[in-house]
């Protein structure tokens, strides 16, 4: 009796491990993750560095993605570190696509506003391709500078 029960309690235990497997597997994080840092000097003064980075976690079965920012701000005399801030989260964006299927994607940010953002904090695009059938979406998202972004989705032809 002892036996049989080990050999339940096993396979209940493998099956409670599998479960967050398959649902981690749902998700994945893009490849192409950026980094942005920021100093502000001053003779004498406190020096301040702020660094960005962003990173996507993808939904591979519904297309729902997350954009995730981390940051960290430090601020520093000539002797000593005074202050270190850091922030960060997660923001859920909408589907691409509107049904069910197996996806994978990609996302790239635009450089820090100092370049070649006309209004403001600049924007990304993602990328999703259907990989049971011959379908991509390519999305670009910027800010307006009015208070909302701007997001516009084409799906690709294939000449």
């Amino acid at each position: 009796m002892n036996q049989v029960m080990k050999i339940c309690l096993g396979v209940a235990l493998s099956f409670v491990t599998l479960v967050p497997v398959a649902q981690a597997d749902e998700y994945k994080l893009s490849n192409n993750q950026r980094i942005s840092c920021s100093r502000g000097l001053a003779a004498g003064k406190l020096n301040t560095a702020t660094c960005k980075s962003y990173a996507y976690l993808f939904n591979v079965k519904t297309s729902e993605y997350f954009r995730c920012q981390v940051s960290l701000a430090l601020t520093r005399d000539n002797k000593e570190v005074i202050n270190v801030q850091a922030d960060g989260g997660c923001t859920k964006r909408p589907r691409i696509f509107d049904t069910d299927s197996n996806y994978q994607f990609d996302a790239t940010e635009t450089e820090p506003p100092n370049t070649n953002s006309f209004f403001g904090p600049g924007g990304y695009s993602v990328w999703a391709a259907d990989t049971s059938a011959q379908k991509v979406r390519g999305c670009i998202t910027i800010a307006s500078g009015l208070g909302s972004d701007i997001s516009k989705c084409l799906d690709m032809t294939f000449n």
